[in-house]
């Protein structure tokens, strides 16, 4: 799915205060996004996650998103005294007039929730319907209790920006160095240490239980079944209080909005809002499983191996999309995708390994088809199975069942016989085969790790991508090379479109690929 880019940050005037909000969309419908304890519009976009969350939000309305004041892009204001939760509700209003939007659905994902509770009851007029993901009435009750909180303030006011806080929200992503590196950025971007304190401080203060039952617009409360931060009991409250609200439950324990399958919560918020139907949870469809595991067999030593671990993490989600896949899952050094026939996860498989061994990892493969639930991460015999298959595979290989080879008839992809295994959930071995180099494979489908080569950019080009691989923002970029940032911008942009990229991270992958295994 392309991303549709944001056309423009502008500036809404709250009092004193100026708020940044961004228009993606032209849908029917305007939809106000009211975020959670952080946030930075540009930031949004550079996560794979939460650019796909946007996009999703943005097909069938027009979506308005803004940062709080003292977050983001927005003014900061005074971190020892930070406005009250009814003057951000304000904040809502004054966006939305801005915006030239009279009535709007509202979405208040986490510590956004309890604002959009409060405008809903204060401007039913403005409230087409209301949808609250992860929310609560209550900070200590369903969030953190003071002895929490406590400890959570004293950790973000030592660790702000390196991530730390990444293990209260998000754990199952911990392994993930490209999402941690993010996450970092995201925190250094979207408010100071001493302002994430205090935001700490203001949200245990929040308590709207008084004004549930004043609710009358129609309301859908997400909230994920293990939820890292907010008790799910929290949703299940508010559904008892807030008159005909209705409540799904989605599996997931990663507390962002952006985070796990957010199609799945997409999905539930369209159709609530716009009454399209969704497919059922149990809607299952035939696909191929690939599961790429490496390893370092070299003995390269943490620093290194954590190094080019990462590049290939990058290099991978590049691969995926360019083969049409779609990323499924992540757990360490064993990598899931999702691909719609077998001849595409062979192929893509074969690409990853050749990557690998640029890189200068090891890698091994497994390949299997089986029926997967559509909207859900992969679980269930057909996961099991591959994953196994991928255990079983030698160094730099891609094993597969033979189900893939029948499938995979009349593709030009050739197999060779590897016997056959006895797996845990299968009464019967299971017949394995191997496929074979890739000269037999379709020449347009080798070798796509670098869409270009560096000759394809400018001198300044060259500079800009190098410090994107730096992981340093536009506007870093900007003063360390003496330009504006819609210049920078615009580098970017050509930067992505030369050698045929889809995102800032998969330009970083590129520039870190031209320096070899071990640096230029």
């Amino acid at each position: 799915m392309a991303v549709p880019r944001p056309i423009a940050t502008r500036y809404a005037r709250s009092g004193d205060v100026r708020i940044a909000y961004q228009v993606v969309g032209q849908g029917p419908l305007d939809l106000v996004f009211v975020p959670g304890f952080i946030s930075n519009l540009d930031l949004h976009w550079e996560d794979e996650g939460y650019s796909r969350l946007l996009s999703r939000l943005s097909a069938f309305s027009r979506l308005i998103l803004f940062d709080k004041r003292g977050t983001g892009l927005s003014d900061r204001v005074d971190a020892h005294a930070l406005p009250s939760l009814e003057t951000r509700m304000d904040d809502v209003r004054a966006v939305m007039d801005a915006a030239g939007s009279s009535r709007a659905a509202i979405l208040g994902a986490s510590e956004g929730a309890p604002m959009a509770i409060l405008f809903a009851a204060t401007y039913p007029e403005r409230t087409r319907s209301l949808v609250l993901y992860a929310g609560y009435a209550h900070f200590h009750k369903w969030v953190m209790d003071p002895v929490r909180l406590q400890a959570f303030i004293e950790a973000t006011e030592t660790s702000w920006g390196t991530g730390a806080t990444l293990q209260n929200f998000a754990p199952g992503r911990l392994d993930d160095a490209r999402f941690a590196a993010w996450w970092a950025r995201f925190e250094r971007l979207s408010a100071s240490p001493t302002a994430a304190a205090a935001l700490a401080r203001m949200n245990a203060e929040i308590d709207v239980r008084g004004v549930l039952a004043s609710i009358r617009a129609p309301t859908l409360l997400v909230h994920r079944r293990n939820d890292a931060r907010v008790d799910p009991d929290a949703s299940r409250y508010l559904a008892r209080k807030i008159p005909g609200a209705r409540l799904a439950e989605v599996s997931g324990r990663d507390h962002p909005i952006w985070t796990g399958d957010v199609n799945r919560v997409a999905d539930l918020i369209e159709e609530f809002l716009t009454g399209t139907h969704a497919p059922a949870d149990t809607e299952r469809v035939l696909a191929a499983l690939l599961v790429t595991r490496i390893s370092d067999t070299a003995r390269l030593g943490d620093r290194m191996w954590s190094e080019r671990s990462q590049r290939f993490h990058e290099t991978w989600r590049l691969l995926v999309g360019r083969h049409g896949g779609r990323i499924a899952d992540q757990h360490g050094e064993v990598m899931i995708s999702r691909f719609d026939g077998p001849a595409r996860a062979i192929r893509c498989a074969a690409a990853l390994r050749e990557a690998a061994q640029g890189i200068g990892i090891a890698s091994a493969q497994g390949v299997h088809v089986g029926e997967v639930e559509l909207r859900a991460a992969p679980s269930g015999l057909t996961m099991r199975v591959a994953l196994q298959i991928a255990e079983h595979a030698g160094r730099d290989s891609i094993l597969a069942s033979r189900l893939v080879a029948d499938l995979a008839a009349g593709s030009g992809l050739r197999f060779s016989d590897a016997g056959r295994v006895v797996l845990d959930d299968l009464d019967d071995p299971l017949a394995l085969v191997e496929a074979t180099s890739e000269q037999h494979l379709e020449p347009a489908c080798q070798s796509r790790t670098v869409a270009a080569e560096p000759s394809a950019l400018t001198a300044r080009e060259n500079e800009v991508v190098a410090l994107i691989a730096d992981g340093k923002s536009n506007a870093t970029i900007a003063a360390e090379l003496n330009l504006s940032e819609h210049t920078v911008k615009r580098h970017v942009a050509n930067i992505l479109m030369k050698l045929d990229l889809p995102s800032r991270a998969a330009a970083a992958a590129f520039a870190v690929r031209q320096t070899g295994p071990d640096g230029p």
